[in-house]
């Protein structure tokens, strides 16, 4: 049985990095996917070369999950995903078909010099809680169990995890890839956790059901047909920065205060520069997360905004600039938090909103209620915002139902992956781009400084964060 003549078969496909490779690939296979690029206006692609095949977009870390939970059966990531999956949930019904001889890079434990500790065993007989951060957090854990660090606490992250040591965490699990300069602040690689690259995965069930030898064979007929260059893993070590971070100078009563990353970035430049507030190298073009600025006594970091409440919560900022969605999916989360919001920053105003597929027929909260209603499936709800999810479902008495975390492109999901998603929109033309309806606006969401409650009554902090508060106020439209 050809792949004409069975069901549909459905692959997960990388946004991101393993994007134009993967394309590469693809194309040279003869697959004729159209509409894979960057910027693609759709996420759901159809093959002209396998009339039975849909592929679909996903953020790379998704791939493996939605793989592995069978909604896909192939899907093309990094091989670090895989195992980030595989190292929680062994028993995943996910296998490793290829690897693709593209995407290469190695997951690295990096520590502080300034620290002046460079080997394992010096940090795991600290008497002291070691911090690991990642947005690996699993492949964190086994790492820290498996070098017997007797004390360890594991910080996940969306990304950016080389900025918090030595300040905020002792270790930092981070991805190195060829040809990139890893480090950019005065950090050391203690040990070498994984190499990985780009590889074809499939789900258990779908590879003993279905016959996947056509499509299987297009790729490995390219795969064989490419003069593949050596590894560049060979000499994978990375370089460290000419230009060291020094952390001298900073004692008890220095106030730290992070800065969003993305699409946050610009309003708050704008803000800052409205009240006088200047910077060096922010937004920096050279991948420094470590700006000065005109604050006396005020050390800075750009972080992404969704850790930005967490590691307020923890003590390793006393101030940040985030988005009111994110201070809310942590209070949701963790309600007697030291986390408060200070001021309204009236800026990258965003609608937090419930979306449906535009042939579901409801227009309403109601409506959904009554097409779900006592239904033996749950109604599927995929978000970023997987507490903010939780709790809209359950304060509108949606009965059966099931969150499902999302790292991206959340619109990809509707209609064959879930059923009801909740996103961020400033249009909604990318929402209505996507054949698909707003059915209820939860809060709008605006840029917002957060600080820890502590903080506000240090004497030795308070007063300078008041002064801070004071002088955005002024700024604040």
């Amino acid at each position: 049985m050809t792949v004409s003549e069975t069901r549909t078969l459905k692959i997960a496909l990388p946004k991101g990095r393993l994007l134009t490779e993967t394309a590469d690939l693809l194309k040279k296979a003869d697959w004729g996917l159209g509409g894979y690029t960057e910027g693609a206006r759709s996420y759901r692609l159809e093959s002209k070369r396998f009339p039975n095949l849909m592929a679909k977009i996903f953020n790379e870390r998704d791939v493996p999950v939605q793989v592995a939970v069978g909604n896909y059966d192939l899907g093309i990531c990094g091989s670090d995903w895989v195992k980030e999956l595989l190292v929680k949930y062994p028993s995943s019904a996910l296998v490793k078909l290829r690897d693709l001889g593209y995407g290469q890079g190695a997951l690295y434990v990096v520590a502080s010099l300034s620290e002046g500790a460079s080997e394992i065993e010096q940090i795991g007989t600290s008497r002291n809680v070691v911090r690991l951060v990642s947005e690996y957090p699993n492949l964190a854990e086994s790492f820290a169990l498996e070098s017997r660090l007797r004390r360890f606490s594991i910080f996940s992250l969306w990304g950016g995890a080389e900025v918090y040591p030595p300040e905020s965490a002792e270790l930092a699990l981070v991805a190195g890839r060829p040809g990139e300069e890893v480090f950019n602040t005065n950090l050391v690689a203690v040990k070498d956790v994984l190499d990985f690259d780009a590889c074809l995965i499939v789900n258990k069930s779908s590879w003993e059901r279905e016959d996947l030898s056509e499509i299987l064979a297009s790729i490995d007929n390219e795969l064989s047909s490419l003069e593949r260059q050596p590894s560049q893993m060979t000499e994978r070590k990375p370089e460290q920065s000419g230009r060291p971070h020094s952390v001298q100078g900073i004692d008890e009563e220095t106030i730290w205060l992070a800065l969003p990353d993305g699409h946050q970035q610009k309003h708050a430049v704008e803000l800052l520069t409205r009240a006088g507030i200047s910077f060096d190298d922010y937004p920096s073009s050279t991948g420094n997360r470590r700006p000065s600025s005109s604050l006396d006594g005020v050390a800075i970091k750009v972080i992404r905004p969704q850790d930005m409440p967490a590691q307020v919560a923890t003590g390793s900022f006393d101030l940040a600039v985030t988005g009111k969605d994110w201070l809310l999916e942590h209070l949701y989360e963790f309600p007697s938090s030291p986390v408060t919001e200070l001021l309204d920053l009236n800026f990258a105003r965003v609608r937090i909103v419930a979306v449906v597929s535009n042939d579901l027929e409801t227009e309403d909260i109601q409506g959904l209620n009554q097409l779900y209603a006592g239904g033996p499936v749950p109604l599927r709800v995929a978000s970023e915002y997987i507490h903010i999810a939780d709790k809209w479902a359950r304060d509108n008495h949606l009965g059966l139902y099931r969150v499902i975390p999302t790292w991206g492109a959340t619109e990809a999901f509707l209609p064959e992956d879930a059923d009801l998603l909740i996103e961020n929109t400033e249009t909604g033309r990318t929402i209505a781009r996507h054949n698909l309806k707003i059915i209820d606006t939860l809060f709008i969401s605006t840029g917002c400084l957060v600080g820890n409650k502590e903080s506000l009554v240090s004497s030795a902090k308070g007063e300078r964060i008041k002064t801070i508060i004071e002088i955005l106020k002024t700024a604040v439209e």
